[in-house]
């Protein structure tokens, strides 16, 4: 099969990285359904939230089935792949690295073996205590790598893969309870065996997590998006700190850990989708209130608002609402265009990268313009769109921007530049602007952004705006992306650490590269 990069982004130049978030989760347990179009759809619903990966596990009630390769969920996966996949247990993943690079041996779900059989699961977040966690399962299971870890796996997910293994005397049910508390950071999993579904939710929340209901089922999904999309009804949220565990019984509920509500702003922001639903607030509500604060923290005599698609358009809306100046489409998006290898010439770039934008000049010509986006990372993208702007016409080019200035990194599953990257680290505002070759830059304040979310400051991570974590970090040479990579850690010479179940609980295709 083809191993297609389609990684999306919202970005104006090749290779300029935005915001990228870790993955989507999806789980479904229906008898009677066919469960792994359900998550494939799923799946498709979550496509913003990962691009690089995707897979999907199911069970029918005997073995593990495990499909996944690189690219879009549409590339990934066909009506043959799809019709192999029985059963009436699956979980789905999409994946953006965040630790771990883009490559086969790192999609998700990961296998591993359990005392009583095979475990598939799938992770969205990041966790920060990945060096504490190599020492303990080094600790337990011995220091050859195990399972995806012998295979070339450097996520923290395969940590928990290995962790999950258990002892004969505890369930999976009972060896997740133990090794849940143990996880520092943010993490939503969905992980399976051959007659369970089971989803979890760190006991910060970080991250969303959705439980939905089937006529004939259950399904656990990052986002309401997803549930709509396969026709499930929103139940509720996954609580912090609990473990949902489905089976024939029916539905259970433990806590694991004290809830200490803590969501991801950006969330709100930029990277759920915005027919989403988090906490109760819509997230396209929250967009366009966003939108109108900047209205009315930073007004401007201007003739247009014009939004960068589709990140900036809810707060474009709410922005020419507020101030009264007219919305406009004023640049085009190329909805097909994923990230190339391909690298312009000199020539072509001195024309300019009009691969993902380009401006409609007889709307924007002579137009003093206020430009809606979400969020300034490097810099790099605004700059080229102001000058694309001036070059196409426009008289002025005002930006505002729906988030603070972004100033620190993110250890919870965001991957943004680092902080030397970062433009707003040691400028101004108004530096920024000058950088960026605008007439004026606005960015929404803290109490503004969070307003609009409609949740307590209290319960939501700020902490790429502030620099205040409220999931403490470990020591800077214990924390990092490479740290499973690292030879000189204590874990040794790969050993097959499912061999002994290929025969009987299946997942051997999952093993070897399609």
């Amino acid at each position: 099969m083809a191993r297609p990069d389609g990684r999306l982004t919202h970005e104006l130049l090749p290779g300029e990285k935005g915001p990228q978030d870790a993955c989507g989760v999806f789980g479904v347990w229906a008898p009677g359904e066919e469960v792994a179009k359900l998550t494939y759809f799923g799946l498709y619903a979550l496509q913003h939230r990962g691009q690089e990966s995707a897979g999907i596990a199911t069970s029918n009630g005997e073995q593990l089935l495990v499909y996944k390769d690189m690219g879009l969920v549409s590339q990934v996966f066909d009506e043959t792949a799809l019709n192999a996949l029985t059963g009436h247990i699956a979980i789905g993943h999409t994946r953006y690295s965040t630790t771990g690079a883009s490559t086969w041996e790192n999609a998700q779900p990961t296998l591993g073996a359990t005392a009583g059989g095979t475990v598939a699961l799938g992770h969205n977040g990041n966790l920060t205590n990945t060096a504490e966690l190599i020492d303990l399962v080094a600790e337990r299971y011995g220091p050859r790598r195990r399972g995806e870890l012998a295979r070339g796996n450097t996520t923290d997910t395969a940590l928990v893969t290995a962790l999950l293994a258990g002892d004969a005397d505890h369930t999976l049910e009972a060896t997740a309870l133990e090794v849940l508390p143990r996880l520092r950071g943010a993490y939503c999993l969905v992980f399976m065996d051959e007659h369970t579904l089971y989803a979890a939710r760190d006991p910060h929340g970080v991250r969303p997590l959705v439980l939905g209901r089937l006529e004939r089922g259950w399904v656990v999904a990052s986002e309401t998006a997803a549930l709509d999309i396969v026709g499930a009804s929103l139940v509720r949220e996954v609580e912090p700190g609990e473990l949902i565990v489905i089976d024939s019984d029916g539905l259970r509920s433990t806590r694991f850990a004290p809830a200490t509500p803590t969501g991801c702003v950006f969330e709100y922001v930029y990277l759920a989708r915005p027919d989403t639903t988090i906490a109760g607030r819509s997230v396209h509500a929250a967009r366009v209130e966003m939108g109108r604060t900047l209205a009315r923290e930073f007004p401007v005599d201007a003739d247009l608002v014009i939004p960068v698609p589709e990140s900036g358009t809810p707060a474009a809306i709410g922005y020419a609402a507020e101030s009264g100046i007219r919305y406009a489409q004023g640049l085009t998006k190329n909805a097909y265009v994923g990230r190339t290898f391909i690298q312009p010439s000199q020539t072509l770039r001195q024309l300019g990268i009009r691969l993902k934008l380009n401006p409609l000049r007889e709307v924007i010509r002579g137009q003093r313009l206020v430009v809606v986006d979400d969020s300034i990372v490097r810099g790099n993208t605004q700059r080229a769109l102001v000058r694309m702007l001036r070059e196409a016409g426009a008289a002025e080019v005002h930006v505002r921007i729906s988030s603070p200035p972004v100033r620190w990194p993110c250890f919870y599953g965001i991957d943004f530049a680092s902080r030397a990257e970062l433009i707003a680290t040691g400028l101004s505002p108004e530096d920024v602007g000058r950088s960026i070759g605008a007439d004026s830059l606005g960015y929404i304040s803290l109490e503004g952004m969070v307003a609009a979310t409609e949740q307590p400051s209290s319960q939501l991570c700020t902490a790429c705006f502030t620099g205040q974590y409220p999931i403490p970090l470990p020591p800077s040479d214990r924390i990092g992306a490479a740290l499973v990579e690292q030879t000189e850690l204590p874990l040794g010479a790969p050993e097959d650490g499912l061999a002994g179940v290929l025969g009987g609980v299946g997942g051997a295709g999952a093993l070897e590269h399609p």
